[in-house]
């Protein structure tokens, strides 16, 4: 493990920026961006047009590690390079912390909860995330209802990989979203938390993790796992909340930082001039900085 990156993690002041948006959410990402799908005719073209756009964003001169602590990367985003160097090393040399997506999607609904599909040659996308300064790893899972099986399934699940990565010397992010649009959203952000808790428990000292959660809807309902000894940080999803109201519920919430994918996005357009785009990217990221500040 990078110490360097490991004590940015663990005190730096900013947020994670995720823009780990994969096949399935491409389409949609890239249309947000004012890409439509007629503008490409393969699946190769669409990941160039997606890269296209994140090169714009981390080479930004408003996306600096002054403010962002670290970057979730796609796997494809990983192997293409931003100005002459892979993306992981790009951004590790430019003082944020590269963390790479290594789950592939989401399984069909069972028990409320949609849990990881396989990941096959893990091990081996492991070490050539490690070649490339990547300092850990997110894999997310969905809870859709207040399930007991199903929330155990999935936490299980999570740590059972999550240790896979820890043996490979990276940093697991545990993601078991809770859909914000849930009934007894609260309730099951509350079993979620002693779930976690439990598995947390189990891990050896030497065993870190990070976790990513909704936001919950009982203020600092996860007090108790952001101060466990083998969790370096919690961060937070938007989880489809525009940026305004992930903002003002994410303050609500002491020690809890944003990870946000689509409310960092949301207002950049490939139509933009390059000063305009700054502008907004700038924008953004200042209000989620200065709310990681607020209640830190």
């Amino acid at each position: 493990m990078n110490k360097e990156q490991f004590d940015k993690v663990k005190n730096g002041k900013g947020f994670i920026a995720a823009l780990d948006q994969s096949g399935g959410s491409t389409p949609k990402a890239l249309s947000d961006y004012g890409v439509t799908e007629d503008q490409y005719n393969s699946e190769d073209e669409m990941f160039k047009l997606v890269h296209d756009m994140r090169t714009r964003i981390v080479s930004s001169p408003s996306f600096s590690s002054d403010k962002i602590i670290g970057a979730i990367l796609f796997e494809q985003t990983m192997d293409r390079e931003v100005e002459g160097k892979h993306t992981g090393d790009y951004l590790a040399d430019k003082g944020v912390v590269p963390f790479l997506k290594v789950d592939k999607g989401l399984a069909e609904e069972q028990n409320g909860v949609q849990l990881m599909k396989p990941i096959p040659d893990l091990d081996k996308l492991l070490s050539r995330a490690s070649d490339h300064k990547i300092f850990g790893t997110k894999m997310r899972s969905n809870i859709l209802e207040f399930n007991k099986t199903g929330i155990d399934q999935v936490v299980q699940q999570q740590f059972e990989i999550g240790k896979q990565i820890i043996s490979a010397g990276l940093v697991p992010i545990i993601e078991p979203e809770v859909n914000i649009n849930a009934d007894n959203k609260a309730e099951i952000e509350s079993y979620l938390a002693s779930a976690i808790l439990a598995e947390l428990n189990k891990l050896n000292d030497d065993e870190l993790v990070m976790l990513k959660l909704t936001i919950p809807t009982k203020a600092n309902q996860y007090q108790e796992l952001i101060a466990h000894p083998n969790v370096i940080r919690v961060v937070a999803l938007s989880g489809g909340y525009s940026r305004e109201h992930a903002n003002e519920v994410l303050k609500q919430n002491k020690d809890l930082i944003a990870s946000f994918s689509r409310a960092l996005i949301n207002d950049l357009n490939v139509n933009q001039s390059d000063e305009e785009f700054d502008k907004i990217l700038a924008d953004t990221i200042d209000s989620i900085y200065d709310l990681s500040l607020i209640h830190i």
